[in-house]
């Protein structure tokens, strides 16, 4: 493939090289070249546009051959997850159909329509009917997807208070997550970063005298009961971060100085997923990767890649540093009764100070 893409390049660049010399050949005054086409010269651009034409259609299937199954419209693990994807299969399928038809009407009426000595080109000033045709339609198709989508957005962002959402706070810093669990309360305490005491261990700033604070759990590791409403408070200590969450088609900004939220309810489980026959044959295509790039790394005497095994992440999605790329937190998803076990092993925030 780098080969390809290589070649391709080359014959690009040719092609540049070969018309700028065309272009300087034309701005000399004794010349002799009138810089006027001839019918050959439209012919072989009309059949050019053809071929052009071919090339992308053709490396277009190929493309749908070899990567069309989509893998990330088939993995959510959120129950708006579904409507996330509808919404993007549809904005496809319509940016193919339309792709298709109207670079095919571009390349052929090049080629059908190309100049020939003789021929008077039809020249009309407007044309209502086909103005009002052409800017009708995308109006109407425009305004359906931007209503669903819409509509779309309001019932995600939209927690149900009466669901008795779980509360948690995604706090956002250079270059990591933390999580903060609402406690037995299912109350964030006030927080300032002006209350920051790294001494005391109070690394989100929260206010000791705040009863709701007192229960409060924070880590370094997301965890999430399936089935269970989770309502996002995020923050962020420095800059603008993003919090993304690509399987739970959930992403929100974090902006420093102001709390903005997210909520989605799980529905797969970590286990559940690593189970599915399409992410145990990706993860597989993965490690065989590595394993390949580790025989190159161990012959250079350094270490061997580990095994890759799947886990759900929160990731930064705006670059926010030169640490950006590195910036993710575990996010693990498991049954009621094993978030229960987890979250009683976690030390509440009164207990975590150092006094």
């Amino acid at each position: 493939m780098t080969a390809l893409l290589t070649i391709t390049i080359l014959v690009f660049i040719s092609i540049a090289i070969w018309q700028m010399v065309k272009i300087f050949d034309l701005a000399q005054p004794k010349n002799d070249n009138p810089g006027v086409a001839t019918d050959k010269d439209n012919t072989i651009n009309g059949y050019l546009m053809m071929g052009f034409l071919a090339f992308i259609y053709i490396i277009t299937i190929v493309c749908i051959v070899l990567w069309g199954d989509l893998p990330l419209l088939s993995n959510s693990a959120s129950e708006h997850g579904s409507t996330i994807d509808n919404l993007m299969i549809i904005s496809l399928v319509l940016i193919f159909f339309v792709q298709t038809i109207t670079q095919f009407l571009l390349h052929y009426f090049a080629f059908k329509y190309k100049g020939e000595k003789g021929k008077k080109a039809l020249f009309f000033a407007d044309n209502n009917k086909l103005e009002f045709i052409w800017t009708i339609i995308p109006v109407i198709v425009l305004a359906g997807l931007i209503i669903y989508g819409l509509n779309a957005w309001i019932n995600i962002t939209s927690v149900d208070e009466s669901d008795d959402p779980m509360v948690v706070e995604l706090y956002a810093q250079q270059f990591n997550w933390k999580a903060r669990y609402a406690g037995a309360d299912n109350t964030l305490g006030l927080s300032n970063v002006r209350l920051i005491d790294i001494d005391k261990a109070n690394i989100l700033g929260l206010d000791e005298a705040d009863p709701n604070a007192q229960d409060d759990i924070i880590t370094t590791e997301l965890h999430l009961p399936v089935g269970k409403p989770v309502l996002f408070k995020m923050r962020s200590q420095d800059v603008l971060h993003s919090a993304y969450m690509p399987h739970f088609r959930a992403q929100m900004n974090c902006v420093p100085g102001m709390i903005t939220q997210f909520g989605f309810t799980p529905t797969v489980t970590t286990k559940e997923m690593r189970e599915r026959p399409d992410m145990i044959e990706k993860i597989q295509n993965i490690n065989d990767i590595r394993v390949e790039n580790s025989k190159v790394l161990i012959a250079k005497g350094e270490d061997a890649l580990e095994r890759y095994e799947f886990d759900y992440l929160l990731l930064c999605n705006k670059i926010c540093g030169k640490s950006h790329y590195n910036m993710q937190m575990k996010i693990i998803v498991e049954t009621e009764e094993e978030y229960n076990a987890w979250i009683k092993q976690q030390k509440v925030f009164k207990n975590s100070l150092i006094n």
